[in-house]
């Protein structure tokens, strides 16, 4: 019999929940990845490739796992977007810096580093005001442009007569573009929401 306390519950337990552990992979993947994209190599990109759809692969997995069987916890909810962010941000610096000719612009990474760090600011303020900031259709436009737009860059060369670095620019600036219209819409928002005093359950 439960009583409501998430000790007594095993699901709850960082080393026997699914999802945690699917999470705790994915973040066990970054330093992988950064080993391996010192290289520049198209056999070791290929590589790199795999491994970052994998791990891209377990963020939808955890939250679907966690959805389904009731395995939502604390540490999944902490842990899971500090992932997400952890993996991006990871392979947007190692991009921006290999030894490979063309790579991703100094401003575009600043440009989506700095969004990121600017809405997850907005989303704490949110929370601590009691304003419930739903995610937007174009936030989850945006994720997917990214995801996209770092495998074709992380593969870089032509495959099949398909140039993966022009590929992945062209979705990582519409992503770019998407994420910076998505965190106006996020500040609006909870800007208006202060004004009248917030939203609060």
């Amino acid at each position: 019999m439960s009583n409501g306390v998430a000790s007594s519950d095993t699901r709850g337990f960082l080393f026997t929940n699914l999802p945690n552990i699917l999470t705790l992979l994915r973040v066990a993947a970054i330093p992988l990845l950064v080993v391996l994209m010192r290289d520049p190599s198209p056999a070791v990109s290929i590589v790199t490739f795999c491994i970052y759809l994998l791990a891209s692969l377990t963020d939808a997995f955890d939250g679907y796992i966690a959805r389904r069987y009731d395995l939502v916890t604390p540490f999944g909810k902490l842990l899971d977007p500090l992932a997400d962010k952890l993996l991006v941000v990871s392979a947007l610096i190692m991009l921006a810096v290999m030894d490979r000719s063309p790579s991703i612009p100094g401003w575009l990474l600043v440009l989506i580093v700095g969004r990121e760090l600017a809405v997850t600011g907005l989303r704490s303020i949110a929370a601590h005001e009691g304003i419930v900031l739903a995610a937007e259709a174009t936030g989850k436009l945006k994720m997917i442009l990214q995801t996209i737009g770092i495998h074709g860059l992380i593969l870089h060369y032509t495959y099949l007569g398909i140039n993966f670095y022009n590929l992945g620019m062209a979705s990582l600036l519409c992503s770019a573009a998407v994420g910076v219209w998505s965190a106006i819409s996020y500040h609006v928002t909870v800007f208006r929401a202060l004004a009248s005093g917030g939203i609060r359950d």
